[in-house]
């Protein structure tokens, strides 16, 4: 870790319990002793965390992500403002740890914990036994595949009752996600749920199974989407990166008796021709490690790009011995769709005119899973 200090010289955004900072950081080593002058970067601090900070106050910031340019949006982290902590928070019930073993790991009421109202719900009937009961969960591997997936639900049934489930293979904290504050704020999203170490959610779970279980037996959903948060972690190995974890989320969709479906990654705009098409993650996470059966919708793209889908994806099926089953969807009507959305459309820095197939194919997917629910 890279630490810095900073006064904080001007507040200038706010997202659902996010508030970016800009931040004059004090020179460090031979640049201070050289009188250089301070450097102001954007910083991102969590009210929760480290409170509401004003104009004046000194903190202390992780600056490592910032400068090495990693996918943070280009923020520095707050760590704490040691002459403007926060009050204590009040009393109340909750002994689930996330972050464990970190300096900032907090309590949580986990909505499965023995002091959680909702404890009682998950020992008897249906969800003690892990019965989903064909409750429909659709995965997706990039966190911003939430806002077309949510724009293809409404185009069919907007008033389908829709759950957030946020995993820990990105942005731990919630907050960190302008989209769901804005999906949020906008009645997309009835209520979201954070699992694993991700924290934050309107309600939190210990495991993915547990949040699956939450959404159809104690919030009523008539729909789970699940990703991970915002930020994806890849090496350029067939294995080594976060998206990974869509399918065994299929893989707890099939354990609990749920109806699993899979949105593939699909880009024509990306260089790297592993994402090209159907994206390898997809590829690799749905036709590696699900092992139960499961539904991946295959989005009706024109032209030559849409046979090359349609190939990789009928490739996929059958790598499988047809466990994967195939599930066309017109995308006739999703850019009206799309357009709808209360939040910026954009995925690895590109937006909708420099990506639609990646949305459209998101949205596909979402429009497949309403048709469900109105069946």
């Amino acid at each position: 870790m890279q630490w810095r200090v900073g006064t904080v010289r001007e507040r200038r955004r706010a997202w659902g319990g996010a508030i970016e900072y800009a931040v004059a950081v004090e020179p460090v080593g031979d640049a201070r002793e050289g009188g250089a002058d301070s450097l102001t970067v954007r910083a991102l601090g969590y009210a929760d965390i480290v409170g509401s900070l004003e104009v004046g106050d000194r903190v202390l910031l992780n600056t490592s992500a910032l400068e090495r340019g990693l996918g943070t949006g280009g923020y520095a982290f707050v760590v704490a403002a040691p002459d403007a902590r926060p009050a204590d928070p009040a009393p109340g019930p909750g002994h689930i740890v996330k972050a464990r073993y970190t300096p900032q790991q907090q309590l949580v009421l986990a909505i499965d914990e023995q002091e959680s109202p909702a404890h009682e719900a998950f020992l008897g009937g249906s969800a003690a036994v892990g019965d989903l009961d064909g409750f429909p969960v659709l995965v997706a591997d990039l966190h911003s595949a939430l806002a077309p997936i949510l724009c293809g639900v409404r185009s069919l049934a907007p008033a389908a009752r829709v759950v957030y489930v946020m995993t820990d293979g990105g942005a731990l904290p919630l907050a960190f996600s302008m989209a769901v504050a804005g999906l949020s704020e906008a009645g997309w999203l009835a209520t979201t749920i954070t699992v694993g170490q991700a924290y934050g959610g309107s309600h939190e779970a210990v495991t993915l199974h547990s949040a699956l279980l939450a959404a159809k037996y104690v919030l009523g959903a008539d729909l789970a989407v699940v990703t991970q948060g915002p930020g994806n972690v890849g090496t350029g190995t067939p294995f080594g990166f976060t998206g990974l974890a869509a399918g065994e989320a299929l893989n707890a969709v099939h354990t609990l008796g749920g109806r699993g479906l899979g949105a593939l990654r699909v880009s024509a705009a990306d260089p790297r021709g592993r994402h090209y098409g159907i994206s390898h993650h997809s590829r690799t996470a749905y036709g590696r490690l699900v092992l139960g059966r499961a539904t991946l919708v295959v989005p009706g793209l024109p032209g030559e790009f849409g046979e090359l889908v349609d190939a990789q994806a009928d490739d996929l099926a059958r790598e499988t011995h047809n466990r994967l089953t195939l599930a066309g969807e017109p995308v006739d009507g999703l850019d009206e769709a799309l357009a709808t959305s209360p939040v910026a459309l954009s995925s690895m820095g590109r937006g909708l005119d420099a990506d639609r197939e990646y949305f459209l194919a998101n949205a596909a997917a979402g429009r497949y899973a309403a048709r469900l629910l109105l069946n």
